[in-house]
């Protein structure tokens, strides 16, 4: 007989059961168990430590092939103040092994590249192949000037793999403002896509995400019933601007977030697509997701920075195994400064490890089957489901946005999730749990954002200025190591 066999009896399922039950009272010692076993996400879903076939849900799967060499998109963020630098830097990460560019713009090279023309944008781009090489876009309300420049770059080539990325809905949640109405920016970005899109066939022209949700300490749900709405949005925008309905979801980039805790990150891609699904069925087409996913800044540390490389290795790994056509990993740094040639190649390489060595795109969607997986991706699908129904009940994402209804919800988690990390019930590696006393600063680059800083072409449409409450980002360890995020 088995040592299992002698310990719990013969195979009888009431008995097995009781005598399982009393071996976990024992563990839990005078703990209830949901107290001491069941865990809930800042959405409020519960978390079980075992799931069974009865918790069983069927979801929608993603079985699209997959290249075994190249299963998703390596792409590298540059944001060098510095447009000849940030070239230089592009070209190093495509020839480490990087498949495309995500160029961050700011004609003042504070928060991006310092481009106010075609010309810097050139400069930033030198040596690039735009019809081999995928760039996109990270412009704010410059966006549509800058897709302009992009496509100019381009030389028509019909081909190129451009990424245009126009997100004014972005930029107007962070910002709290907008130079113009808001609703001139739809207009602005969706008739500059819809003449771009006779030219270049295999363009992405939106960009539809909650990442200013994310970033300002909203939950999962949250980020995707704003991503969701805005995706709607910008549908519509292009619908007016002439394109068909069809070709207009095709023209759009879903953007999700992912940080360390990677199986719901998983989960929060399954979630993206059934959402996704559902909103172009009720629109009467059928158009596959396609999904960008960006490590989370809100998860970085200043303080012990090297345990930085184990939460975006978590955050890849959520974006490899949950199907991100396109994958962007920051730098450890990040939460310092810009960073320096090391820290993009440690960037670089998690990824290519990821991918080359774990092979995690082998296997188109693991996590199918998988209960707890398959019910946690219902659950985050249907919560976010509500809160894009309620965004749309509200008049629309820019209502609600202005109203207000967006910065509460999110504000009411971000607290929530501050008075966690506070009271130690979530701990922050290197900060609040295990404090390296011996941390040193890590290196990274500090260039003067002045020294090459671009006149600022007019981003204004015409009309009032639009106001929301901002979603202003945060890092929660920030609170921790008396630094501001």
């Amino acid at each position: 007989m088995t040592p299992l066999a002698e310990d719990f009896g013969p195979p009888d399922q009431a008995k097995a059961q009781a005598r399982w039950m009393a071996l976990v009272e024992r563990t839990l010692k005078g703990q209830a168990f949901d107290d001491a076993l069941v865990t809930k996400t800042p959405d409020g879903i519960a978390i079980r430590p075992l799931y069974t076939a009865e918790d069983g849900v069927a979801v929608a799967r993603d079985l699209r092939a997959r290249d075994a060499d190249r299963p998703w998109d390596l792409r590298m963020r540059a944001a060098h103040p510095d447009p000849r630098q940030a070239a230089a830097e592009i070209m190093k990460d495509l020839e480490g092994g990087a498949a495309s560019a995500l160029l961050a713009l700011d004609p003042t090279g504070v928060n991006g590249v310092a481009v106010g023309s075609l010309q810097d944008l050139a400069q930033a781009l030198n040596g690039v192949l735009l019809d081999l090489a995928p760039i996109a876009l990270d412009a704010g309300f410059l966006g549509p000037k800058a897709a302009d420049w992009l496509g100019g770059l381009a030389k028509a080539a019909p081909n190129a793999p451009l990424a245009f990325h126009m997100d004014p809905l972005t930029a107007f949640a962070q910002a709290g403002v907008s130079p113009g109405p808001i609703e001139g920016h739809l207009i602005s970005a969706a008739t500059v896509g819809a003449r771009l899109s006779q030219t270049y066939a295999k363009a992405s022209l939106m960009l539809a995400t909650g990442r200013a949700a994310h970033e300002a300490g909203g939950s999962n749900t949250e980020e995707l019933a704003v991503m969701a709405a805005s995706a709607l949005a910008y549908a519509k925008a292009l619908v007016r601007a002439g394109l068909s309905m069809e070709e207009a979801f095709s023209r759009i980039t879903l953007g999700v977030s992912l940080d360390a805790e990677y199986f719901t990150g998983i989960a929060k891609l399954r979630a993206a697509r059934a959402l996704w699904a559902r909103i172009t069925q009720a629109c009467g087409v059928e158009v596959p997701a396609v999904i960008e996913a960006r490590s989370s800044h809100r998860m970085l540390t200043r303080a012990d920075a090297w345990t930085n490389l184990l939460r975006l290795t978590s955050a890849g790994f959520a974006g490899a195994v949950g199907g991100a056509d396109a994958v962007v990993l920051g730098a450890f740094t990040d939460a310092i400064g810009l960073p320096t040639a090391f820290a993009r190649r440690q960037a670089r390489n998690t990824q290519l490890v990821l991918m080359e060595e774990s092979h995690l795109g082998r296997v188109a969607d693991p996590a199918g089957g998988a209960w707890y997986l398959d019910s946690l991706t219902d659950q985050l699908a249907r919560a976010a489901w509500g809160g894009f129904q309620a965004i749309e009940a509200a008049g629309g994402i820019v209502k609600a946005l202005e109203s207000g209804l967006i910065s509460d919800i999110v504000g009411a988690t971000r607290a929530a999730q501050e008075a966690a990390f506070a009271d130690k019930s979530r701990k922050i590696l290197g900060v609040t749990a295990f404090p390296n006393a011996d941390d040193k600063p890590v290196e990274v680059a500090t260039p003067k954002a002045a020294d090459f800083a671009a006149d600022p072409p007019s981003v204004r449409v015409p009309g009032p200025d639009s106001r929301c409450p901002p979603l202003t980002p945060i890092r929660f360890s920030a609170a921790f190591e008396g630094a501001q995020a």
